[in-house]
């Protein structure tokens, strides 16, 4: 009997293993491929003090306005990034312009690269962890919490009340990817079942991290 229990739990294990296993391949995949895609921005405040936190988001909304300006006829991730690169001094200005009218004097870094984001939900588009080219602003020691979204495809200005994502942005989003991806993150039917895959790819990139570091 107990011989007989030890193969059934066998199998159920093997089973476990097999559909994580695929989850993962799968999403990872998935994930890599629209990460290519897609040009982020990442602001990090000085510390989680309210004020911090505050200015934080100051920063972020007169960023924003500026590159909403800029970047309004972009129709690639490459030219987003290029029409960053060549602005990065007013960026700059920008944020430390926001500091100094709010009273404060901390040092800005603000680079264009490689940054790791987890999962994360945009309205009705759901992407996935992993590591995407990125406008990273930090603010004085950066040790506050994140602040993120897509600047290109355009969905930094999504209306966060009606949790819907611009049909234009959705068109550029589309185009950028092949059909399946396009409808596996934006479909709502798939996207607790997506978003618990992407988890999956999430946890296990962050357990290498973990172990690289130590």
């Amino acid at each position: 009997m107990n011989h007989i229990f030890l193969k059934i739990l066998l199998i159920i294990l093997l089973f476990v293993i097999f559909i994580s296993t695929s989850a993962y391949s799968y999403s990872s995949a998935v994930s890599n491929n629209i990460a290519d895609s897609i040009f982020r921005l990442h602001v990090i405040a000085n510390s989680n003090s309210s004020d911090d936190q505050t200015l934080k988001l100051e920063i972020r909304d007169n960023v924003l306005k500026y590159m909403n300006s800029i970047l309004v006829n972009t129709n690639s991730k490459s030219e987003a990034i290029n029409i960053v690169k060549s602005h990065i001094n007013e960026i700059y200005s920008i944020a430390k312009t926001t500091c100094k009218t709010y009273g404060y004097d901390y040092p800005i870094n603000i680079s264009v690269g490689k940054s790791d984001f987890p999962t994360k939900v945009y309205g009705d588009v759901t992407l996935p962890a992993g590591i995407y080219d990125s406008l990273k602003i930090e603010i004085g020691s950066s040790s506050g919490k994140n602040w993120w979204c897509v600047m290109f495809p355009p969905l930094c200005f999504v209306d966060v009340s009606s949790g819907i994502v611009p049909a234009e942005s959705k068109e550029i989003l589309k185009n950028e990817l092949d059909t399946e991806e396009f409808n596996l993150i934006t479909s709502t039917d798939s996207s607790r079942e997506l978003s618990f895959k992407f988890k999956i790819v999430e946890f296990i990139e962050n357990l290498k991290i973990s172990i690289a570091k130590n």
